[in-house]
């Protein structure tokens, strides 16, 4: 797409605005509007002046002039916004250098799709993220120097068979880990999903399923279809966008958090990612599970760093009230064809090469995607530069598995905090093509070491009043 295309598209819908969007550092989509007519071909290369001293994790104050080049590859039109307005993507860029700003996510997105085609050992990396979530009719939460607390709430509910939740009661809810694909009235949420699918194909994303997930109260998944790094990693923040917006437009809320209930499932990301050159499929093979021995590799260094990726893929100190092992959680660091308690598993739906892939599962949807993805990839090349041998894969049930064959297999950090020490001590691989710089990894670890580990470090926590308030 060119601008001129895109400057045809909003004549012709007759937009009165254009919606520029930009991701932090931290993962949130943010927004400038302007008139439309402040739109034109000039604006793809000049872009739009921004103060960004104000957004989490950037800019100092006296460096905080920075220009929002729009992208022509990507726009839509905005289903929630009363006046007709034109959305699209931007780049962020130094206004003295007109380099790409080292802190905006999406230039490393950009520069990790860059590296794979100079690397050599392949034209095209593809994502395709499951991105699971929870919709809640009702959300409450304070936390006060003298009270915290929290509360959610569901029709769907397990704990609301002797509650009236604002509804009659008629006796249908999901009891705990049964909410799999069950029919309404026990899905109380399909023409959500159906509204959400037809807001995202509006906005250019092919929705392939949606259906309930596993846990009580309102969990739920949309898969859309898989497209290159940065592409994928736009559609994850409309993705996300458009759920919120549709959940509000229906009087509900919807969320990302990896684990709001205690007890249940929580809801993971999991990543599909394969390697292309032209037409070829590059994971398609006549190895274990139908690989390749590149993917093999690429599975080699998915495991070998994957304590460090999961500091940008669950990067959250809620990510690890669900990756917790002895559960379902994808903790162990092996692969299978099959066993879902396993890191990395290979989908055996289809014998067609081109379907060929390997899902790398810890991720969950509270991550940046562009730092995700492009972490995930390059440890992937890592291991293909490597030759790492991933070792022999996991098809045994995790829970048989005695104390001796369960404690040679490796796991997960059991905290962020661990994640963040093993990034500071395995990132080398990060910094190939200068796709990742030492800076943002320092600043990403300092920011969530200060502004997110910190304060709930410190904080008393309501279970803490039930175990040692009578000491």
């Amino acid at each position: 797409m060119s601008s001129k295309d895109v400057l045809k598209f909003a004549a012709d819908e007759g937009a009165a605005y254009v919606n520029i969007r930009f991701t932090d550092l931290v993962g949130a989509l943010h927004h400038l509007t302007f008139p439309i007519d402040q739109l034109s071909e000039g604006s793809f290369e000049d872009g739009f002046g921004f103060d960004a001293s104000s957004l989490r994790g950037w800019a100092a104050i006296n460096e905080s002039d920075m220009l929002l080049v729009p992208d022509p590859s990507r726009y839509w039109i905005d289903a929630f916004m009363a006046d007709k307005t034109l959305c699209m993507f931007a780049d962020v860029v130094d206004p003295l250098t007109k380099q790409g700003y080292w802190l905006d996510p999406r230039a490393v997105g950009r520069r990790a799709e860059n590296y794979v085609r100079s690397s050599g050992a392949a034209d095209t990396v593809y994502f395709g993220p499951e991105a699971e979530f929870f919709v809640f009719n009702d959300v409450r939460f304070h936390n006060d120097p003298h009270s915290s607390g929290y509360s959610v709430d569901s029709p769907e509910a397990s704990w609301n068979t002797n509650g009236q939740n604002g509804n009659a009661n008629l006796g249908y809810h999901i009891r705990n880990k049964e909410g799999y694909v069950p029919l309404p009235p026990l899905d109380t949420l399909q023409d959500f999903r159906s509204e959400t699918s037809g807001e995202l194909k509006k906005a250019g994303i092919q929705v392939e399923c949606h259906h309930h997930e596993v846990a009580t109260a309102g969990q739920c998944e949309i898969d859309f279809r898989f497209s290159t790094l940065v592409h994928s990693a736009d559609n994850l923040q409309i993705f996300k966008y458009i759920v919120r917006n549709v959940a509000k437009r229906q009087g509900k809320g919807a969320t990302f958090m990896p684990k709001p209930l205690y007890g249940d499932n929580g809801s993971g990301m999991h990543c599909h990612q394969s390697l292309w050159k032209g037409e070829k499929p590059l994971f398609a093979g006549d190895g274990y599970a139908g690989l390749s021995e590149m993917a093999r590799f690429y599975i080699g260094g998915l495991l070998k760093h994957a304590a460090a990726i999961v500091a940008f893929a669950a990067p959250t100190t809620n990510s690890y009230k669900r990756l917790v092992p002895g559960f379902e959680a994808p903790v162990n660091l092996a692969y299978s064809a099959r066993n879902r308690s396993a890191a990395v598993r290979i989908p055996m739906f289809s014998q067609n090469p081109k379907q060929k892939r390997v899902e790398f599962r810890p991720p969950d949807p509270s991550c940046n995607p562009y730092l995700a993805f492009s972490a995930m990839l390059m440890a992937g090349l890592d291991g293909i530069q490597g030759r790492i041998d991933p070792g022999q894969p996991l098809d045994k049930d995790i829970y048989d598995l005695s104390p001796e064959e369960l404690s040679e297999v490796p796991s997960l950090p059991g905290s962020l905090d661990e994640a963040l020490a093993a990034l500071e001590a395995d990132h080398e691989f990060l910094l190939k093509g200068d796709v990742f710089t030492p800076q943002l990894i320092e600043r990403w670890i300092r920011y969530k070491r200060e502004k997110e580990i910190a304060p709930l470090r410190m904080r008393p926590h309501p279970l803490e009043f039930s175990m040692y308030f009578d000491v």
